[in-house]
């Protein structure tokens, strides 16, 4: 591992950064947009920065995960059949992005997230109010899987935005208000998240000093935020969602520069 050394400075700026985005990540996802350049802005590597990342990714979203489950706000069968097809669609997008460019995906993010955004703002009852119970939970399960490997598929090949993705999925398709959207979104991205940090634990690509502290503060924002999900509902989420499409949209247009 590279020697590196950070300043007590590095962790002022860092740390509060980690918080923010465990807070966003845990109402729409997107949390990684903001997590990721804090710890390049410190110093370490991309590669170190992803496994810390991942490994701070994780224990917050476990925790928002488990507030979640114990508020019910889960729809349990579908969320566990969308992880099983997104580990697949990780492993197939994954090998598929080494043989071709993840450029191309930027190109095409640029045309889909301001029709996503639009269709949002637009669709005011979208997330609003659950029609789940209008499809058959076989119905649900088969969709789940396919949205599952679909955005399992997205994480591999490129990565930013699966959570805030897969709650508009889960949402225009599956019919879920955004609570259970974002429930459900959260069980997937601890399944994908987890099978990640094991490849990167493995390699030790994760820079201990600041993965632990990180961790802690991603942990005290995913919490704060999934409790005030579970207290202010859909218009929360909605209102988050938005402001996560903005900043995917952001980080395409520098991917492109």
């Amino acid at each position: 591992m590279q020697n590196i050394i950070l300043t007590p400075l590095d962790y002022i700026i860092v740390l509060p950064f980690i918080f923010i985005a465990g807070f966003i990540d845990s109402i729409a996802g997107g949390g990684g947009l903001i997590s990721l350049p804090a710890y390049w802005s410190a110093g370490i590597p991309p590669h170190l920065a992803l496994g810390t990342n991942k490994f701070s990714s994780c224990c917050g979203t476990l925790f928002s995960t488990a507030n979640y489950f114990k508020a019910k706000m889960i729809d349990i069968p579908v969320a566990l059949v969308s992880s099983g097809m997104a580990i697949i669609g990780s492993w197939l997008g994954a090998s598929t992005a080494l043989q071709i460019s993840s450029h191309i995906l930027n190109y095409l993010l640029i045309i889909l997230i301001p029709i996503v955004t639009v269709f949002s703002l637009l669709n005011r009852n979208l997330g609003m109010h659950s029609k789940a119970e209008y499809l058959t939970k076989r119905w649900r399960m088969l969709l789940g899987g396919f949205a599952g490997l679909g955005i399992g598929f997205y994480d591999g090949f490129f990565g930013p935005g699966t959570g805030t993705f897969l709650i508009i999925i889960y949402a225009s398709i599956l019919h879920y208000d955004f609570v259970t959207a974002n429930g459900n979104a959260k069980v997937v991205n601890l399944a994908s998240n987890l099978s990640a940090l094991i490849t990167f634990a493995f390699a030790s690509h994760i820079y201990c000093p600041l993965a632990v502290p990180g961790a802690l503060c991603g942990i005290a924002g995913n919490i704060l935020g999934s409790k005030m999900v579970i207290l202010r509902g859909n218009k929360l989420i909605r209102n988050v969602f938005i402001l996560s499409l903005l900043l995917l949209f952001a980080r395409v247009i520098y991917n492109l520069m």
